[in-house]
């Protein structure tokens, strides 16, 4: 319920974006700003069996989560969805505010103000691919298309 509060469950799922969060932070959907990354604690998503929680954050224009662990219905929405659920070691030293560049093709995350690099865990085979093709449904669209012939 901190991801995306149950009171706003009733509404479709492309409107849920500006409640992101609410449950920690009211604001944060009308402070957050299209490529930000959440970087957070361990075990992130725990609890949000729901996939409105991991479409609230890709719909408030959040670029990628950052963790060291995800529930594990969080992380399959989250990449299903489009959705970067970036494993790392660790996120201490990170700060709000701070920038953080994300290289799938290197494997790193840098923290720009500390030059720390950190290893990314995950997102290799076909958990990269659903996440290039922009999620599952593209994904399989696309899939289809290559088995039917289609450029």
């Amino acid at each position: 319920d901190d991801i995306l509060p149950g009171k706003y469950l009733d509404r479709p799922n492309d409107e849920v974006g500006p409640f992101a969060m609410a449950g920690l932070d009211e604001t944060f959907g009308a402070r957050v700003s299209p490529g930000d990354i959440v970087v957070a604690g361990p075990n992130f998503g725990m609890g949000s069996g729901r996939e409105s929680a991991p479409m609230a954050l890709k719909l408030s224009r959040v670029a990628a989560v950052v963790a060291p662990s995800f529930s594990r219905l969080f992380y399959r929405a989250a990449i299903n969805l489009g959705l970067p659920a970036i494993l790392v070691d660790d996120v201490e030293g990170i700060a709000c505010g701070d920038h953080l560049t994300l290289d799938t093709t290197t494997r790193t995350v840098l923290h720009t103000e500390t030059g720390a690099v950190r290893p990314i865990r995950n997102l290799s085979g076909i958990s990269l691919a659903i996440l290039e093709a922009g999620g599952i449904v593209p994904y399989t669209r696309a899939r289809i298309a290559r088995r039917q012939g289609a450029p």
